[in-house]
């Protein structure tokens, strides 16, 4: 299959590679053509723009920052939308806009074109392994037929509805799974500073109610160890629960722990930690709390 694959950045590259690997004929384009040196190397072709890669291409994938960038690419100047045409396939992998979303979705069809919303979830991790959830929205016919594709870079493809629902549902979890980070730094600060280590209140959370997946994965090879190397950034966490808010915003949804969040990331990324591990929301708490949540959980 001819595939077209756009933004090769840090989830980008993974998944386009899974793609390359599988066999198909590429065509790439980043805004940083250096991006492309390992696909290009490998025998992909280079597109010099968007429209390039959909003039060259069976199904378009698109891996990118947020609502901006992917109107920019869909329908900005020399964009996909100048080069798709009827029979084609474009696949938006990036945590975008439901708004968004469906207005491009109509576009598409307005030209022949069909469309998936296919948001990932699993950070560079499970991009690198191939190992990403993907949440998907539109025509479920047309789900069927891509899955072959999807599960070429990913084992957890999930139909969600029509055109907008992946995105819908990814906000909804995302909207949980980062506002939780912050309450979890703040209950470890106070059982931290009333006398009880770390990997103690861990191993107790972990055997109790209070245990999620995201201390799991969070706190014995993170927080424990000072280590904020990213998997999904403090700015992407940032920009994600502020796409879910906007969200229940459109659809007059009043919501209060969500902005409360919003404000932790907001004010790590100000304080230049930004391009950090989304874990590092909790050295602010710690901060004001005059203890540190560190532990050698492999010694206890």
């Amino acid at each position: 299959m001819k595939v077209g694959f756009i933004g090769l950045g840090a989830m980008g590259r993974h998944m386009a590679r899974h793609l390359q690997e599988a066999g198909h004929d590429m065509t790439v384009h980043d805004i940083r053509r250096e991006a492309a040196t390992p696909f290009l190397e490998a025998g992909a072709d280079w597109a010099d723009t968007p429209k390039g890669v959909a003039l060259a291409s069976e199904v378009i994938l698109t891996s990118l920052p947020g609502p901006v960038d992917v109107e920019g690419v869909v329908l900005g100047p020399d964009g996909i939308a100048d080069g798709i045409t009827s029979g084609q396939v474009y696949l938006d992998l990036s945590t975008n806009s439901p708004v968004v979303t469906r207005r491009l979705h109509r576009e598409m069809a307005d030209r022949g074109v069909e469309m998936l919303d296919v948001p990932v979830s699993g950070g560079t991790v499970g991009a690198e392994a191939g190992t990403l959830s993907m949440l998907v929205g539109g025509d479920e016919e047309l789900f069927n037929r891509m899955l072959p594709l999807l599960e070429q870079f990913g084992d957890k493809p999930f139909y969600c509805g029509p055109s907008g629902a992946g995105q819908v549902c990814k906000l909804v979890n995302n909207y949980i799974s980062l506002s939780i980070q912050p309450l979890l730094a703040e209950a470890f600060t106070i059982g931290v500073k009333a006398g009880v280590d770390p990997v103690t209140i861990f191993e107790a959370v972990s055997r109790s109610t209070g245990n999620t997946p995201s201390m799991q994965r969070r706190y014995p090879t993170g927080l424990f160890k000072g280590n904020f190397a990213p998997g999904f950034t403090v700015n992407l966490g940032r920009k994600d629960l502020g796409l879910a808010i906007d969200l229940a915003k459109d659809f007059d949804v009043p919501v209060q722990y969500g902005p409360l969040s919003w404000k932790e990331y907001d004010e790590t990324s100000k304080r230049d930690r930004g391009l950090l591990d989304t874990g590092a929301v909790a050295l602010i708490q710690e901060e004001r709390a005059g203890v540190e949540i560190r532990a050698d959980i492999d010694a206890k």
